[in-house]
């Protein structure tokens, strides 16, 4: 099989990379093992990934979907009483920044929303495993996938993106440089949903709250529906372990322990599903970028997530290393030891700016 590119991932990166591609007219095919609708945290968008959905012809369907619109974010002091906002904001076309708005998300429902909008503008989809990447020297061809059936199919491609999340692909292939550990690699998050939290009855209401306790100890609360919260309490590894309580004790006594303005807003904490954790998440690989290949999320760095960013560089990187793509496409950089290395040094930067 062969196509213009090949995308490792189905994911916010990946379908976003295959919209992008196809606005630039040029093919894509998608890899996926794991069957959608599925579970993920990370429901916050900034206003430029709203900004990226626009652009990609997706406001309308945010809007028919009656996401929670989202004006901002809150961050409330230890003690609960002070806080600070801040606006999603946008910029008109002289560079003015004005007011704007984004969206949270259910992200079963939203990367569902993102992967079928590919598949019916004619982007190709291949249920199945990739299994390594196809390799001529330091350059990349292609990806071997094993497909839902069992069988083994080469998928040649002029270039690979690698969107596969903390599955890191082309790193764990030993394509790109090792992963490193992150400025908070040691945290921990824990995290669930609920029912009945009391939110501010205004304009904000759809708004994301961030309460903080102290350095790498704070929490989350982003509404998903008219009634269902997105909470979770980020902390120090070394702090969890010596609690010695399960995940579901931990959050219910942090939700009302760690700040005054949280345990208000939650003076009954009714979980919808059950608790989760994710450890030790924050992580770069440096050199990500090569003949043939880029990546684009979390395929190359993760961080702390305080304000949101992670499906925002996801989508964003998926922008800019599109347009990347098709540059090498049209012939630019072909004779380049690395022809995506301004991508990969803006994604770098970017990213560095932020953490």
């Amino acid at each position: 099989m062969k196509t213009d590119v090949v995308i490792v991932g189905a994911g916010p990166g990946g379908a976003a990379s295959a919209l992008f591609l196809e606005r630039l007219g040029i093919r894509s095919t998608i890899i996926e093992k794991v069957p959608f609708p599925r579970y993920h945290i990370g429901e916050s968008l900034t206003g430029e990934c709203g900004n990226c959905l626009r652009s990609l012809g997706l406001g309308d369907e945010m809007l028919a979907r009656q996401h929670p619109v989202k004006w901002g974010v809150r961050v409330y002091s230890q003690n609960g009483i002070n806080s600070f906002w801040v606006p999603v904001m946008g910029r008109n076309p002289e560079g003015t920044l004005v007011d704007a708005s984004t969206w949270q998300v259910r992200r079963s429902d939203f990367d569902q929303m993102l992967l079928d909008t590919a598949l019916a503008r004619g982007v190709e989809f291949v249920e199945g495993t990739a299994l390594q990447p196809l390799r001529e020297g330091d350059a990349v061809h292609g990806v071997r996938v094993r497909t839902a059936s069992g069988a083994t199919e080469d998928v040649e491609a002029e270039v690979v993106i690698d969107a596969s999340g903390m599955a890191t692909f082309l790193c764990n292939a030993g394509v790109t440089s090792e992963k490193e550990r992150g400025k908070y690699d040691k945290q921990v998050a824990i995290f669930a949903q609920v029912t009945g939290a009391i939110r501010d009855p205004d304009a904000g209401d759809g708004s994301t709250l961030n309460f903080y306790q102290q350095r790498n100890h704070w929490a989350w609360f982003i509404p998903l529906d008219a009634d269902t919260t997105s909470v979770g309490v980020v902390v120090p590894s070394d702090y969890f372990v010596s609690k010695k309580e399960s995940k579901h004790d931990f959050l219910v006594r942090e939700l009302h322990e760690l700040n005054p303005e949280l345990a208000r807003r939650l003076p009954e904490i009714r979980l919808t599903e059950e608790v989760r954790a994710i450890s030790n998440y924050s992580y770069a690989i440096r050199n990500f970028t090569g003949q043939g290949y880029l990546c684009v999320g979390d395929a190359h760095r993760f961080v702390d997530p305080v304000f949101s960013f992670g499906l925002y560089v996801a989508i964003k990187e998926a922008e800019y290393a599109t347009q990347a793509v098709a540059a090498y496409l049209n012939g630019a950089g072909r004779d380049e030891a690395n022809p995506f290395a301004a991508y990969e040094q803006l994604a770098n930067r970017g990213t560095d700016a932020f953490e």
